[in-house]
């Protein structure tokens, strides 16, 4: 008797390379919501591909469908310390003329080699002050140096 042919096939689990349909909740330890599915569509998402940081990935890891866990992340464990040499004054001069300056507003740039904004060719800074002459900006992730709470509940496995 085979007793390969008698197992039961176990069920999905989320993999390094698997493709998700997910709810997710993403806030601070105070209960400040920073982004959240749960009362929209489900988010879809391919593992590796970047549309969540690595850290979160990691959770995510087998977790199977219907699974719904909160996890709780330190700084470190979630988007990293904030780093002060990410902190940097621009003069407005040399800013491209485009760009519309905002206090506390996210700006996107376009890389060097002319990248779009937005996309892995290019990266955006929060513009943390506004002055006549120059503008301070923040290039880390906005959570950096924050734990948070990472709520998903798993819909689908591919």
């Amino acid at each position: 008797m085979n007793s390969a042919a008698n197992a039961t096939p176990t069920a999905p689990t989320v993999q390094p390379d698997s493709f998700l349909t997910l709810h997710y909740r993403l806030s601070g330890i105070d209960g400040t919501e920073h982004v959240s599915t749960f009362d929209m569509s489900p988010s879809t998402l391919q593992m590796g591909g970047g549309q969540l940081a690595a850290t979160l990935e990691h959770c995510l890891l087998g977790l199977g469908v219907g699974e719904r866990h909160v996890f709780e992340l330190e700084a470190e464990d979630a988007f990293g310390p904030h780093n002060p040499r990410l902190v940097e004054r621009i003069a407005r001069s040399a800013l491209p003329p485009e760009i519309e300056l905002k206090e506390n507003s996210l700006i996107e740039f376009a890389a060097p080699d002319g990248g779009i904004p937005g996309t892995q060719g290019g990266f955006a800074g929060f513009l943390r002050e506004l002055t006549d002459t120059s503008a301070l900006f923040d290039f880390n992730h906005p959570l950096a140096g924050q734990a948070v709470h990472f709520e998903v509940e798993i819909i689908g496995i591919l």
